[in-house]
């Protein structure tokens, strides 16, 4: 499942919906909005490219790794402290390569997915620079 959404997402659900009796090891990866003197962050998306790059680089992971699944969910929007930002599931026979996988596809994903966060609070809004994906 690769998505990008204003919902949230239950973690277990998406666990249990890739899991398969071929994975010794699931590697989770979850972005939350810390606190980091914010009252929120949005999250804007050019949303067809994104998913497109989304998809490239989980094929371009399937190829370099040796998994069995992989799940990418993105949320947009306005999110509060403490809240999900971003869920990479990687499923695969043994841990180190899934969690190889998961670290490709996160640092794969701040380098050129366009998605971009702006922080917002009480002293004002400002666009975070630097790579497509900040977290």
């Amino acid at each position: 499942m690769i998505k990008i959404t204003h919902d949230d997402f239950d973690i277990n659900a998406i666990i249990s919906q890739a899991k398969t009796n071929k994975m010794g090891a699931m590697v989770t990866f979850l972005g939350t909005v810390r606190d980091d003197g914010i009252d929120l962050l949005h999250f804007e998306a050019y949303e067809d490219v994104a998913i497109g790059e989304l998809k490239t680089i989980c094929n371009e992971a399937f190829g370099k790794f040796d998994i069995e699944s992989m799940d990418v969910i993105h949320r947009i929007g306005e999110l509060l402290v403490g809240e999900n930002i971003l869920l990479i599931l990687v499923g695969a026979g043994h841990r180190k390569e899934a969690f190889a996988a998961c670290e490709y596809v996160l640092e794969r994903i701040k380098e050129s997915v366009p998605i971009w966060k702006k922080e917002i609070s009480e002293s004002g809004d400002r666009w975070i620079p630097g790579e497509a994906y900040n977290s």
